[in-house]
């Protein structure tokens, strides 16, 4: 799908999208719950149902209705798939997902697109390797079979935080008590402890013995529950980047006390109005892409702590200095950090590229905003966001979309 934006100051307030993060950690609490869970507020973007897919194939039942998913959990431990778990492009869902398979000791096959397969899971394989469990990748899919068992497990902190969650979800169902053991530095520390919230509301817990020490006590049981998916300051930092360049809009449904990392997004807004700030960006590597954008509409930027953005649903850091050269505006990449240029900001050259990219297409459509242009690929937005070009109609902004 292709959209032209055309250029106009947006007024207005919309609700924050819901958190997928959350949506993921929620929902398969639930499954792992014996009896009935009712989540409200999921949303319907393909990361979501990628885990919804993958739950079903596991045999749990889930019933959606609207924003609300009914969920027939079942004991962990006895699930088997009935059907290759396909995770679409979400690492999440099969970062998540992987631990679990591992319980039964039944053989599970996993699927994706090519673009996730080919995404680091060395952690995992590692983990089987040591314990003598079956891991085999073949570039296409992942066979993994347990069962797993309790103990110590060593991880570096410098790699996705989502293989330190997968585990969390997986180790309080063994008989024994579990430690998982951290190397710093600790990159997304925010969203480990979204999982061992997201536990705490089904009943279970981990606990932090120290800076770099979970523990998780064996034999627990996940409690089903009723609860409610927050709003995602993720999403929430691309509209709310407009008041950032001109515009005046709120963004509702965020919780102030959320745990969620992307919350300093707020911070690093004003810090690139005033000037040109340095911003570490390890411990929220998803607001990259719309940082960039900022800083390149307003004095530039340095961003440290990016090396992660290399593999993500694209090369982030690559392809936004590809797209935002289209603006007139330099980029310098490095192993690291980033370095964003201010520069004579004008109208695209030419469409841009989303990537296959949800981030990549909203933080340049926002910036489209100020001078118009064209995107090919901006269908991405659905893996997160698929209210997004709506939203930004609300808000006043004309989107024209054409089939491609």
């Amino acid at each position: 799908m292709r959209v032209k934006i055309i250029p106009g100051v947006a007024s207005g307030e919309v609700t924050a999208p819901p958190s997928k993060s959350m949506a993921h950690r929620l929902l398969i609490s639930a499954a792992m719950a014996e009896g009935v869970s009712i989540v409200d507020g999921v949303s319907d973007c393909e990361d979501v149902r990628a885990t919804l897919g993958c739950l079903r194939s596991l045999g749990i039942e889930c019933k959606q209705e609207g924003d609300r998913v009914t969920v027939f959990g079942k004991d962990p431990t006895l699930t088997t798939a009935t059907a290759p778990l396909y995770a679409n492009e979400s690492g999440s869902t099969l970062r998540f997902m992987l631990p679990i398979a591992l319980l039964s000791g039944a053989t599970t096959m996993f699927g994706g697109t090519e673009k996730l397969m080919s995404r680091p899971m060395s952690v995992y394989e590692d983990i089987c390797k040591e314990r003598g469990l079956v891991y085999i990748q073949d570039g296409r899919t992942i066979t993994v079979k347990g069962p797993l068992k309790g103990g110590v497990f060593n991880v570096v902190g410098n790699i996705s935080s989502q293989f330190i969650s997968g585990l969390l979800f997986a180790l309080p169902v063994l008989p024994d008590d579990s430690r998982i053991k951290i190397a710093p530095p600790i990159e997304s520390r925010s969203y480990i402890d979204l999982t061992v919230s997201a536990l705490m509301r089904f009943g279970v817990r981990a606990i932090w013995e120290d800076e770099y020490t979970l523990y998780i006590k064996g034999g627990q049981k996940y409690q089903p529950t009723d609860t409610t998916v927050e709003g995602d300051y993720s999403g929430a930092a691309f509209i709310d980047a407009l008041s950032v360049l001109g515009s005046s809009v709120k963004v509702l449904g965020l919780d102030p006390d959320s745990l969620q990392g992307d919350r300093v997004y707020k911070k690093y807004f004003e810090q690139l109005k005033r000037g040109t700030p340095t911003i570490h960006i390890g411990d929220c590597p998803d607001l990259g892409p719309i940082l960039f954008a900022v800083a390149a509409a307003k004095c530039g930027g340095i961003f440290s702590g990016t090396k992660r953005l290399r593999i993500k649903e694209s090369d982030r850091a690559a392809a936004m200095a590809e797209e935002l050269s289209k603006f007139g505006t330099k980029i310098n990449v490095y192993e690291d950090k980033v370095i964003v240029y201010p520069a004579d900001f004008h109208k695209p050259t030419e469409p841009i590229n989303g990537h296959n990219d949800h981030r990549i297409v909203m933080a340049t459509a926002i910036l489209l905003t100020l001078v118009g242009g064209e995107i090919d690929g901006a269908e991405a937005v659905k893996k997160s966001y698929p209210e997004f070009f709506g939203h930004l109609r609300k808000l006043g902004i004309e989107v024209i979309e054409y089939d491609d």
